[in-house]
């Protein structure tokens, strides 16, 4: 350690009171957090790269400062999809502040890495008041079945109105409209649950009628067109 003269020359004066570092909530315990070990959380956030023309939601589950489980979901720009498996190659097993550290390859996976990793150590997280946390896995709960990310895709104009493409449920296949040509329901297709019905043995026709179904008053429509084509 290297002290200036000014310093060396200038008389010491004892430390009062010991400050201590404000407890966080972490899996329902309060931590007064020293040391990266000493940080555990899972928690979701979302990171945007600079021309804003993608976004990354990122979920991290970590235990004793070790990223123990890592979910990277992208939107809106090809390359990023590249990106994230790169990322989720990378992200586990490190520490978070490694991980803070670390080209995640994509400025959006980045910037996600940065907000959480400010939740994460400031107690903010989804598991910061339940025991023992989250068990590893937990990061696949909001995919559902077949293990898809839910993406809403709707499109519009002034011209022709809307066009969902895709929701939670599916690939959006028709929308139902009624006499005054108002939306009021919309047929679709899981593609999930139909790849796992193809994975079981169903031929693609018989997948593809499994996997359908519909929200709304879709039986009371005038008509059904097809938000892609029509």
């Amino acid at each position: 350690m290297i002290y200036t003269k000014e310093v060396e020359l200038m008389c010491p004066v004892a430390k009062g009171a010991k400050h201590e570092p404000a407890p966080i909530p972490e899996e329902g315990k309060w931590v007064h957090a020293k040391k990266i070990e000493d940080i555990s959380g899972f928690t979701h956030g979302v990171g945007w790269c600079a021309p804003q023309q993608g976004a990354c939601k990122l979920t991290l589950n970590v235990k004793e400062g070790i990223i123990q489980e890592a979910l990277v979901e992208t939107l809106g720009c090809s390359g990023m999809t590249h990106s994230a498996a790169m990322a989720a190659e990378i992200l586990q097993g490190k520490t978070i502040l490694e991980a803070l550290n670390t080209d995640l390859v994509c400025d959006a996976i980045n910037t996600a890495m940065r907000e959480l990793f400010l939740q994460i150590v400031y107690g903010r997280t989804q598991s910061a008041f339940s025991d023992d946390g989250l068990a590893i896995g937990a990061g696949l709960e909001d995919l559902g079945k077949g293990l898809r990310s839910q993406v809403g895709t709707m499109y519009a104009t002034k011209e022709k109105g809307v066009r969902y493409l895709e929701m939670a449920e599916g690939y959006v296949t028709g929308l139902a409209l009624d006499e005054e040509d108002e939306v009021i329901g919309y047929q679709f297709v899981n593609l999930g649950k139909m790849t796992d019905f193809i994975k079981k043995g169903d031929d693609p026709t018989t997948a593809w009628e499994k996997a359908k179904g519909q929200y709304g008053r879709v039986d009371d429509a005038a008509k059904i067109i097809d938000p892609r084509k029509e």
